[in-house]
């Protein structure tokens, strides 16, 4: 394949990964099932290392097809607005002792993580999220979390309700009834194991914390008998011949393996990866049909004799600005067409324009040019200033603002240029 044939690269799924300590040295890793299925269906996995400082170098990742975000600790208590009050200081020390490989909390997975979802959000770009991925997706989205489903939700329920959300001592054995919601995606997966009555299913379930309020963009898809939200998605969002899937799942289907074997419990558990890949390779191509590269502009005949005139007379003005020497009356007219040409030109940013007056091109306004530079400086030290006061979660907000606000002044900047040398066709 030809290094600028792109036709043949397979969609790209981001994946962050989750960081542990062996033999006294940080290693990251992703399980097995989650990279195996994303292949098996058609896309490959983009492992992001959970690395300081990292999110702020998440372009670096694209072009993103779809975000796959998995297992790993609480997230901050901070960043969901969750209340904690309601828990004593006993009780909070009692959470840490029983779930301290959760507890800790990693800021810069929470950092990573958070930027993806709300790059997923502001794009449209596939999103499955399992486990922590969906707490994930509804922090992002402003919902908030039980830090503890023990402490907070099961001791206001009547034992017979009370669910056990977490087995250390038969930790992926370990599963418990959830009541599937009619008319879902989740639904359509599972309904041949379904009963048409009781539309239960078993699940894993490996986690303390758990949604506690969900935005209203959010459906959920599955209640466990607590009431606990085991799966939603945002049906505005979901459509995956369309390449549209956002969606989070409290249970790991991946993992949902019959003893000694790799076979599912259920035909329906696949199901969720195989609808996200199916969007992620839509995504793919719609992306590509929307930003492929233009072909190079072929100039007619006469736009071609404009474009020497122009290139002349920034080159009659590079030549006196370097010399020093004075303008001879006679090549005032060639001079004069690369004025007007700067002029009509008003898509120039401050760093073309003090290159321009630097060729001596742009010479009769070069005061005007100085001062905007001056302001420029200014504006940056302010801006400096302000963006210290900020919090990190206000920080990444603006920085998806940007990257979104910056690709589309790119999108506008093309369509002027275009119609600049249109006009000078015509």
């Amino acid at each position: 394949m030809a290094s600028n044939d792109l036709s043949g690269i397979l969609p790209r799924v981001v994946i962050v990964s989750r960081r542990s300590v062996r033999k006294n040295k940080f290693v990251d890793f992703v399980g097995e099932y989650h990279l195996d299925l994303i292949v098996a269906y058609g896309a490959v996995p983009v492992i992001v290392p959970r690395v300081s400082g990292l999110h702020m170098l998440l372009n670096s990742f694209e072009p993103i097809h779809g975000v796959l975000l998995c297992e790993g600790e609480d997230i901050d208590p901070s960043l969901s607005d969750s209340e904690t009050s309601g828990l004593s200081p006993e009780e909070l020390d009692e959470i840490r002792k029983l779930h301290a490989s959760d507890t800790a909390i990693d800021t810069e997975k929470d950092s990573i993580e958070l930027r993806l979802a709300k790059l997923c959000l502001e794009r449209n770009i596939p999103y499955l999220g399992i486990c922590r991925g969906s707490q994930v997706l509804n922090v992002a989205c402003r919902g908030t979390l039980y830090q503890d489903i023990g402490k907070e939700l099961s001791k206001k329920l009547p034992e017979n309700q009370r669910i056990m959300h977490i087995n250390y001592d038969n930790y992926d054995g370990h599963r418990h009834m959830v009541k599937v919601v009619k008319n879902t995606p989740l639904h359509r997966w599972f309904k041949d194991s379904l009963e048409e009555e009781k539309m239960d299913i078993l699940v894993n379930s490996y986690h303390h914390q758990g949604v506690k309020r969900l935005p209203q963009r959010f459906v959920p898809m599955a209640f466990a008998p607590d009431g606990l939200i085991e799966g939603f998605y945002d049906p505005d969002a979901y459509n995956p011949e369309e390449g549209k899937f956002i969606m989070g799942l409290q249970f790991h289907p991946e993992r949902m393996r019959r003893p000694d074997s790799d076979e599912f419990d259920y035909p329906g558990c696949p199901s969720a990866y195989q609808e996200f890949v199916k969007a992620v390779i839509v995504y793919q191509k719609k992306l590509k049909s929307t930003t492929s590269v233009p072909k190079p502009l072929k100039l007619n005949q006469e736009m071609e004799k404009k474009r020497k005139i122009i290139v002349r007379s920034f080159s009659l003005a590079r030549n006196l600005y370097s010399t020093g020497s004075d303008i001879n009356p006679s090549k005032e007219s060639e001079l004069q067409a690369g004025a007007e040409f700067l002029e009509s030109n008003t898509a120039l940013s401050i760093q073309q324009e003090k290159r321009l007056k630097q060729m001596g091109a742009t010479v009769r306004n070069a005061g005007s040019y100085i001062e905007r530079l001056k302001q420029n400086e200014e504006r940056e030290r302010l801006a400096r200033n302000i963006m210290g006061k900020k919090s990190a979660e206000q920080l990444v907000d603006l920085l998806s603002f940007y990257h979104m606000m910056g690709k589309i002044c790119s999108e506008v900047l093309e369509k002027k240029l275009h119609g600049i040398v249109n006009d000078l066709g015509s």
